[in-house]
């Protein structure tokens, strides 16, 4: 029986990976001991490999096979080889920023910092980075390149980006106006002749600035009057504050002629103009005892459309300020303007008028009773009798 089996035809053990192998039972131990299919040690490595593949592995995979570089020619065991391929010095490799060029390895760190083309460079001039073929594009427009004044002046090279400025406010060759010129001197020549025409023309430039201080004060004038406008009250009547009382009385009593002036009044936004004058300390036959009071015709944008002379009825009132009215004792006086006089005539802008008033308003012992003096302040009202006024406009 056991010979009937040993005699049995069987196929190799490694038939699927290609043996083509079949006999008896007996014999597939021998022929498997040489089967190229079968694996065996290498005697390298120790590996086991298909006998057939054995060749290959120790040319190509063996760990430890020597193989020789075929850049610098150097035998290196198989680890070491998978080590040294790729970092081979002597290997030729394309510069990594593409510029073209081919060298051994060894070389390329010291072409791609010196010598590619397509190498990053700093601009000496402006610190900015550009590739080395395009520096010198970059030179011929660099905001900081050294260049010569166009004027070509002693001045030493400038940035090009401060060369309009250079001309403009250093080139001593350059073309400038006189300092002057918005105030109406025509000069224009070299800047370096600057300070010979200043000295030259002194007398001429006073005359110019002295032009432009007048138009300059006309044009104050003509603001003050603007605004004067704008706050000016156009009912007719005025509410005086006349404030630090004490102070102005003890002025007034120092200084000759002291008066103090209200803020114009008008008696309609385009009537009569007047302002109210008062000299606490007297004037004319009340000097020293009286506090005195004037109102006068001043001047006003459309007087030629007004009626002349002045002669409307006019109230001064100086004001009680007891808290309770029912206790009040306001002092008044009134008068109408005679047409003869010269007062209320129409007014002269060259000629300064006094007005008409009342030297003895009320006496300075009888501004210490009641409350006409109050937290240092007096208040004195004066209306106009604006019913009977009619202007053309």
């Amino acid at each position: 029986m056991s010979e009937e089996i040993m005699s049995l035809a069987v196929r190799c053990s490694f038939y699927k990976d290609g043996c083509k192998w079949m006999d008896k039972l007996k014999i597939l131990q021998p022929h498997l001991e040489s089967c190229a299919y079968n694996m065996a040690a290498c005697t390298d490595c120790s590996a086991m490999v298909a006998r057939n593949h054995l060749k290959d592995h120790r040319q190509f995979d063996c760990p430890k096979r020597n193989t020789t570089c075929e850049f610098c020619g150097g035998q290196y065991p198989g680890q070491r080889m998978e080590q040294h391929t790729g970092r081979c010095q002597l290997e030729a490799v394309f510069c990594e920023n593409k510029c073209g060029a081919q060298l051994q390895r060894r070389y390329i760190n010291a072409h791609m910092l010196n010598e590619c083309a397509k190498r990053q460079i700093p601009c000496k001039y402006c610190s900015k980075e550009f590739i080395y073929d395009t520096l010198q594009s970059h030179l011929h427009q660099c905001p900081r390149y050294p260049v010569c004044c166009p004027n070509r002046c002693d001045s030493a090279k400038i940035a090009r980006e401060e060369v309009d400025k250079h001309m403009k406010d250093a080139c001593p060759s350059s073309m400038a106006s006189c300092p002057f010129v918005q105030h109406g001197c025509k000069h224009r020549g070299p800047r370096y002749t600057m300070e010979r025409h200043l000295n030259d023309t002194s007398k001429e430039h006073l005359n110019l600035m002295c032009h432009v201080v007048r138009r300059q004060q006309k044009q104050l004038l003509d603001l003050r009057t603007q605004l004067d406008n704008v706050s000016l009250n156009t009912d007719g009547t005025l509410l005086w504050k006349v404030s630090d009382y004490a102070a102005r009385f003890s002025k007034s009593k120092t200084e000759d002629e002291y008066e103090l002036r209200s803020p114009p009044f008008a008696t309609s936004r385009y009537g009569y103009k007047l302002q109210v004058s008062a000299f606490p300390n007297g004037n004319g036959s009340g000097e020293g005892t009286h506090l005195s009071i004037y109102i006068r015709t001043i001047g006003g944008e459309n007087d030629s459309l007004l009626k002349w002379p002045f002669t409307y009825p006019i109230t001064f009132t100086l004001i009680d300020q007891t808290e309770d009215q029912s206790k009040t004792a306001h002092v008044k006086e009134c008068f109408t303007p005679d047409p003869t006089w010269k007062n209320f005539q129409k007014p002269s802008k060259d000629v300064y008028t006094l007005g008409y008033g009342y030297p003895t308003f009320v006496s300075h012992n009888f501004l210490k009773t009641k409350n006409y003096i109050k937290n240092d302040t007096l208040y004195i009202k004066v209306e106009v009798d604006c019913s009977k006024i009619n202007t053309i406009i």
